[in-house]
């Protein structure tokens, strides 16, 4: 550990907090270059976030989560910065995960607060201050599942293929970019968000990926999160309540028939790009943790696909081409009734 930017760290904390009577412990993490550090002081706790400048740039978060404070959405509010050194410290949002308090009994509850910030984080005009989810950003995140997957399995598409898989990519971009473009965070699943003391409000993280994109994407990210399967039936009743909680604008010339498409299309966008990154987080990063979650993906993708025509070409290559292999190599997922 380097013990310099160790004595930096005391330093700064010492100079924010007034006194150099606290306590700092290190969380482990997953993360990149940044470290997380809980710091206790009398009775009172914050999270250090570190972030060596030369290595990360915690500017993006900081603007964002400033913006998203200053309008109402329950992110860590910042209680000092020092972008120069890369520090920042945090509102200490504690350890409760929503992942870890989901059950049939818990869901509909916890997944109905989670909608209304939805709601609410979409009712901000962030265009100005978020980049596009645009068509090519769609489409690079497809070409995931062509440049990971398929020669993980030793899978080659023939030209006829190549063109399929073209073809269809941009049906799901195109039918994304037809919806309602709204504040994204990308990343809106039951890990992401957190479930604070005495607070109705959950409490929103990892959201510097915040982009302005389909008004579905964080609804699927959540009711068909990669870690954890509702059977479908609940899922699209969550649609119907979402759907009832949009505003008048985003239901123009979109019934609920249209909305579940919308939805599914971008679930089926979102399922090929994770098909992907899980197999590049094993095979680029050395991460094998993902591996377990990807028959899961799969299976998503082949029950989602089922009712558009427009998909079925694509699928009969999957089928026929990629599901053997995938089964062989990653194994197939049994399904909650």
């Amino acid at each position: 550990m380097n013990t310099q930017r160790e004595q930096l760290i005391q330093t700064w904390i010492s100079s924010v907090l007034g006194s150099d009577q606290f306590e700092i412990n290190f969380l482990a993490g997953d993360a990149s270059f940044r470290r997380y550090a809980r710091i206790k002081l009398n009775n009172k706790t914050f999270m250090l976030m570190d972030a060596p400048p030369e290595k990360e740039d915690c500017g993006p978060f900081v603007s964002i989560d400033e913006f998203f404070d200053a309008h109402g959405v329950r992110v860590p509010h910042i209680v000092a910065k020092d972008l120069d050194q890369g520090f920042l410290l945090l509102e200490d949002f504690g350890d409760v995960l929503l992942s870890t308090l989901l059950n049939d009994q818990t869901v509909d509850t916890h997944y109905a607060q989670s909608f209304k910030q939805l709601i609410q984080l979409q009712s901000i005009d962030g265009q100005s201050h978020f980049p596009a989810y645009a068509y090519e950003k769609l489409i690079s995140e497809m070409e995931l599942l062509t440049d990971w997957l398929l020669p993980s399995l030793q899978v080659q598409p023939t030209e006829a293929e190549s063109a399929l898989i073209k073809r269809t990519f941009a049906i799901l971009a195109n039918a994304a970019l037809a919806q309602p473009q709204v504040i994204v965070h990308r990343d809106f699943h039951s890990r992401n968000l957190m479930v604070l003391d005495g607070e109705q409000d959950q409490g929103v993280i990892d959201f510097q990926d915040a982009v302005i994109g389909a008004d579905t994407y964080d609804l699927i990210s959540i009711t068909r999160d990669a870690y954890v399967q509702w059977n479908a039936e609940r899922v699209y009743a969550w649609f119907k309540t979402f759907y009832d909680m949009l505003p008048a604008s985003a239901k123009e010339d979109r019934d609920f028939d249209q909305f579940k498409q919308d939805a599914d299309l971008m679930a089926i966008q979102r399922h090929i790009k994770i098909l992907g990154i899980f197999v590049r987080l094993f095979e680029r990063d050395g991460k094998s943790g993902y591996l377990k979650d990807l028959p899961r993906v799969m299976w998503y993708l082949l029950e989602e696909s089922k009712p558009y025509a427009e998909l079925q070409p694509f699928m009969q290559f999957i089928h026929a081409k990629v599901l053997p292999k995938f089964e062989a190599k990653y194994g197939s997922y049994e399904v909650v009734a």
